[in-house]
């Protein structure tokens, strides 16, 4: 099991370094000039120098890779100075002359509209982006699952037919057209009519400056978000329960006078979550990295909310720091996944 998982995560690391290559190459061919961006417009030459000097835009682009290498890796190679301590927060673990062998947080750099740190901008992002993701995927998960056990076993009846050309139709719209979909019903003629606003982020401050929570502004971009998937796991889930629900153990089961609500719960369903496993995981994932467009249409002010503003106003160090914490929790949930497929079906061997 854990030389298993030891290869999961070397398999996870060298699609991240992946990742960070094309992000950083992809990003740093923009014609942006960052110091500029930075400072303002109003910036004399001579603090532009500074700007570049500080940020190493001065130095060639695979100079600045193996920094930014570096500044994202959890243990890495760094000045020995107050300066560097205090602008990395690291531990020294072997010194290295005028360098150092430390351990940190990864650094993702400062925004250029406000100087923040990325890693404090992003901690505020992520959960509004983990709860509508979380809710959405539970959302498909549970409808989908009953829908697909609903058609499996009323195999070629109409209601078979509705679920499944119902699905058919869920599979076909994309997220974002869904939501446009979505908001213009709801949002446009259905609520405001009642006096009801349903867009808008999900944590917010009222007019004392106390912090609240808007969960009416949840409820629209999780079906946005979460109705492509229902249809895609209850396709899967009947085609699963009709594979294994022609298997001889099922027969073996109901000659013994095992209760049809017995074989589907304890027998059939358990063995036929492999493939939905895999599609939760891979759509929860998906969810993070689709929240985009649903999230900017909403004005709900997610992760992806933040990407999308990020990359219209070329604050770099933001965009790329939202797609690099995507595709970390893309390869952790895939990870977990694989672990789960033992438990769920004994036959499996991680040998």
């Amino acid at each position: 099991m854990l030389r298993y998982i030891g290869k999961k995560i070397l398999y996870g690391l060298l699609v991240m370094v992946g990742v960070v290559s094309i992000i950083f190459f992809l990003f740093n061919v923009l014609p942006v000039n960052s110091a500029r961006m930075t400072m303002g417009q109003r910036a004399d030459v001579a603090t532009l120098e500074a700007i570049e000097k500080e940020l190493g835009l001065n130095k060639p682009v695979w100079v600045r890779f193996g920094s930014y290498l570096m500044d994202i890796s959890p243990m890495a190679i760094h000045e020995d100075n107050p300066e560097a301590e205090e602008k990395y927060g690291y531990q020294k673990l072997i010194p290295l002359g005028a360098n150092a062998l430390v351990v940190k947080w990864p650094y993702l750099g400062r925004s250029f509209q406000n100087r923040r740190l990325v890693t404090e901008i992003l901690m505020e992002k992520l959960p509004p982006t983990f709860i509508l993701a979380s809710s959405s995927i539970i959302l498909a998960f549970l409808l989908g699952i009953g829908f697909g056990i609903v058609a499996a076993i009323r195999r070629n009846t109409w209601l078979d037919d509705a679920i499944l050309t119902i699905s058919n139709l869920g599979i076909s719209q994309p997220s974002y057209f869904t939501a446009l979909i979505i908001a213009a019903i709801f949002s446009v003629y259905i609520f405001p009519s009642l006096g009801i606003e349903l867009i808008g982020p999900l944590f917010d401050t009222d007019l004392y400056g106390d912090d609240i929570i808007n969960w009416k502004n949840l409820i629209l971009p999780t079906l946005a978000l979460g109705l492509r998937p229902v249809a895609i796991i209850t396709q899967l889930t009947r085609s699963s329960m009709l594979d294994e629900l022609s298997q001889d153990y099922v027969r073996t089961a109901k000659a013994k006078g095992v209760s049809f609500r017995k074989i589907i719960g304890r027998h059939t369903l358990r063995n036929a979550m492999n493939p939905i496993l895999t599609s939760v995981s891979g759509w929860y994932a998906a969810l993070l990295a689709g929240s985009v467009f649903v999230e900017e249409t909403f004005n709900y002010d997610g992760l992806g909310y933040t990407t999308v503003r990020s990359i219209l106003n070329f604050d770099l160090p933001v965009a790329m720091g939202c797609v690099l914490i995507m595709s970390v929790v893309f390869v952790l949930i895939n990870i977990l996944v694989d672990v789960l497929y033992g438990f769920f079906d004994p036959r499996i061997s991680y040998k």
